[in-house]
């Protein structure tokens, strides 16, 4: 460790420059850097970084004093750089002034060979113990936040998962919470959202249908039309939902108990459950409903078959302002004529849209989303 040490000695007077070298070179201290002109201490710790600087504090043009002040910018992890002053001005003033500015010990002149060589063995040891451990610590915290990743990344795939599981009846692909939270994501951005809502949104939308889970797969895959009772059963997946993501203390789950609960609140208050209106309805749960919609249209379903994109567009622009915010629709058009959502609307919407014939089943948008 002594070999590999690199000591820069600054002292404007010779002498003390070959005495410190005559003291510590035979100790095992060969890598040393040396001048007498305080000058040239940028230019030296540029080309050799030290591992301990031993300091004189009177010096011509530039003093032991604004050396200090400059070495913070000069030496890249200066904290843990020991400084060693040199100095015959044993005042209390002066080693305040000295260890207040980043100095870590004093050798008092005239100078004592065996003092000398403790004291820089001593501080070099501790450097390079502090080093380790700076090290170990960014070792270990790289690893914590590695396993973090894992950890997020595992309660993400549990979501994704239940997601899917909710839609697996009518939709086992899973592609349609996928497509929910990207373009509800897309969405959300559109109307300016801050990227961090825009990041927990596209996390919480596709979990909006997970209280399907409680909904007898009989009735949530009739293909004729729903008997009132039956409608009354189907409206239930809302609160089932909110049930199973409510009391999280997590914002992502928060968020997504609330698009869950919400989602089939029309603008103009006819939706269910709650029959909030307009401002009421939660701005995830407003965004959330008109792409649900839009995926819910243009893809089959085993109770209906897929409208083209056109139709279902005529449709969602016939129910602003009374099912959907006008102003959510309208970003959703922006958001389309941008071309945002085109490589959302996949194959499969393509080839759901040219199986449609004269015999398409009639489905409201108000009806679609079962």
């Amino acid at each position: 460790m002594h070999e590999t040490a690199r000591i820069l000695i600054v002292d404007d007077e010779p002498a003390n420059v070959e005495l410190l070298k005559h003291v510590l070179e035979p100790a095992g201290f060969t890598n040393l850097v040396t001048t007498t002109d305080p000058r040239r201490v940028a230019e030296l710790c540029a080309a050799t970084p030290p591992d301990i600087v031993l300091l004189d504090l009177k010096m011509p043009h530039i003093d032991g004093f604004q050396l200090l002040e400059m070495l913070p910018d000069l030496v890249q992890d200066f904290e843990y750089l020991p400084v060693v002053i040199l100095t015959s001005d044993t005042t209390r003033e002066s080693k305040a002034l000295a260890l207040s500015s980043g100095a870590k010990d004093f050798l008092n002149k005239p100078l004592s060979p065996t003092e000398v060589r403790l004291r820089v063995s001593n501080l070099l040891q501790t450097r390079f113990l502090q080093l380790a451990l700076r090290d170990q610590n960014q070792i270990l915290e790289r690893r914590v936040r590695e396993r973090t990743a894992d950890l997020e990344d595992a309660r993400f795939e549990v979501l994704d998962r239940l997601a899917l599981a909710a839609e697996y009846h009518d939709d086992e692909t899973g592609k349609h919470t996928k497509r929910v939270g990207t373009l509800t994501a897309r969405l959300a951005r559109e109307l300016g959202w801050p990227e961090e809502e825009v990041e927990l949104v596209r996390r919480a939308a596709p979990l909006h249908d997970v209280g399907k889970i409680g909904i007898d797969s009989a009735i949530l895959l009739k293909p004729a039309k729903l008997t009132t009772e039956e409608f009354e059963h189907i409206k239930e997946h809302v609160t089932i939902g909110h049930g199973i993501l409510s009391g999280s203390r997590f914002p992502l789950l928060q968020l997504a108990a609330e698009i869950a609960l919400y989602h089939h609140e029309n603008w103009d208050g006819t939706g269910y459950r709650a029959g909030l209106k307009g401002e009421a309805i939660p701005p995830a749960a407003r965004i959330v409903t008109v792409i649900d919609v839009f995926d819910s249209l243009t893809h089959k379903r085993p109770y209906k078959e897929a409208w083209s994109v056109e139709k279902a567009l005529k449709e969602i622009a016939d129910l602003r302002g009374t099912k959907f915010d006008p102003r959510v629709v309208d970003a959703f058009f922006s958001m389309r004529k941008d071309g945002a959502t085109a490589e959302v609307e996949s194959k499969d919407t393509a080839r759901s849209v040219s199986a449609n014939g004269p015999g398409e089943r009639s489905v409201s948008a108000a009806g679609v989303g079962r």
